[in-house]
């Protein structure tokens, strides 16, 4: 039975036989609480995190970009698709019977997203041939490595047990650190929670900045909330704006909107920059758009792939061929993500670089019609220019045949 330092380092992906010392108010403990807090009086979990609009949005944008774009597997020397060979259809296909490859990506993505990890196990058959992707909850898996650094998986069981996988036994998506980004930008985040519940506050007192009541004369403590209580009952919420009846000298005066109020929508737009930041996204893909023009929203929609999407679709790639290829199949296979719907364009510019392909001879007819989803044609395999290709030498002979006298 491991200890108690054992069982916490192995929570926190510590080595079988590292133990650490923390106390409950240090970093490494906040999440046996489940939260991170944050200057601004919350608490940040990733369950919190994702009420905030612009998290939801990052969240969502990497995870099901990384779900929707397609996977598959390649020969090295060919570049032809292996859809006989048993990975093809769980990258591309289906990763289980209740669960397809698509779905598995965005989920595991999300996880590695809010939790810093995510994990699946490679499920096979007698001949260690892969079968299915079968997901695992990252909080019951921990990591353990060897003095050499190879790691190996403990993953905890429904009946109290764990069992420890090798490597080459679990699909591991993480972030750079292992870290997510809602740890790194829980300030962020904090503060935009905070001013969301501010901003609902203010309104659920009718956009009406506070103020307070005074008299001349001496009020007992009981009759003073008495008289607190009633104006808050009768001129705050749905009864907001009705006339108000005073006496004993009572007077109200209104609290004037300050200059930091008059700046809250620009505080708020920051936070939505900040949170970009933190998942290396464009503002504009968060419907950000104060600073965004036709120009540079291209640009940046171009940015999201080459400097957000394309580490994670690495990270993909290496994932799969550690744990569904054999050492000997890696040296003549690769895997591969297609990004190629990421770069559509309009319809002109499509057909426009179509076409110039075509006459490149990059791509045949039948490639480019299989690009439109169109089925292929006679004759469409054969990488010739059409735009300098004459048929006349093929009409010619059967001219010469017909009338062999001229």
């Amino acid at each position: 039975m491991p200890s108690i330092p054992q069982r916490l380092a192995r929570l926190f992906g510590q080595g079988a036989t590292e133990s650490k010392s923390f106390t409950l108010t240090s970093p490494e403990a906040y999440g046996l609480f489940g939260g991170v807090p944050v200057r601004s009086g919350v608490t940040v979990t990733s369950a919190t995190a994702l009420r905030v609009p612009a998290v939801a949005a990052a969240v969502g944008l990497i995870a099901e970009a990384c779900g929707n774009l397609p996977f598959k597997l390649h020969d090295r020397d060919t570049r032809e698709a292996q859809k006989e060979h048993p990975t093809y259809d769980l990258i591309h296909g289906e990763a289980n019977p209740w669960t397809s490859a698509e779905e598995l990506r965005e989920l595991l993505t999300r996880d590695a997203l809010l939790c810093g990890h995510g994990f699946a196990q490679v499920v096979r058959n007698g001949d260690g041939k892969p079968l299915e992707l079968h997901r695992m909850e990252p909080g019951a898996v921990s990591i353990e490595t060897t003095d050499d650094g190879e790691p190996s998986y403990r993953i905890r069981l429904k009946d109290g047990g764990d069992t420890l996988l090798p490597y080459t036994d679990v699909l591991h998506i993480s972030t750079l650190d292992g870290i997510s980004p809602i740890i790194h930008a829980k300030e962020a985040i904090g503060l935009a929670l905070a001013a969301e519940q501010h901003l609902a506050n203010w309104y659920s007192r009718s956009g009406r900045p506070g103020g307070y009541l005074s008299t001349a004369e001496k009020l007992g403590s009981d009759e003073a909330v008495n008289i607190l209580k009633a104006f808050q009952d009768g001129h705050t919420g749905e009864q907001a704006g009705r006339p108000a009846l005073f006496d004993k000298g009572i007077q109200y005066h209104p609290i004037a909107t300050s200059n930091t109020d008059a700046e809250f929508y620009n505080n708020r737009v920051e936070q939505i920059r900040e949170i970009a930041r933190a998942f290396r996204i464009p503002p504009t893909m968060l419907f950000e758009l104060s600073r965004g023009t036709w120009s540079n929203t291209e640009q940046m929609g171009q940015q999201f792939l080459t400097m957000t999407l394309r580490p994670w679709l690495k990270r993909w790639q290496a994932a799969y061929a550690r744990v569904l290829l054999s050492p000997e199949d890696r040296k003549a296979l690769y895997i591969e993500a297609e990004t190629k719907d990421l770069l559509a364009v309009d319809f002109a510019a499509q057909a426009t670089a179509y076409s110039q392909y075509v006459a490149m001879r990059a791509m045949t007819p039948n490639e480019v019609r299989a690009g439109l989803n169109l089925p292929p044609m006679a004759g469409g395999d054969e990488l010739s220019n059409p735009f300098t290709t004459s048929g006349g030498g093929n009409t010619a002979p059967k001219l010469a045949e017909e009338n062999p006298d001229e």
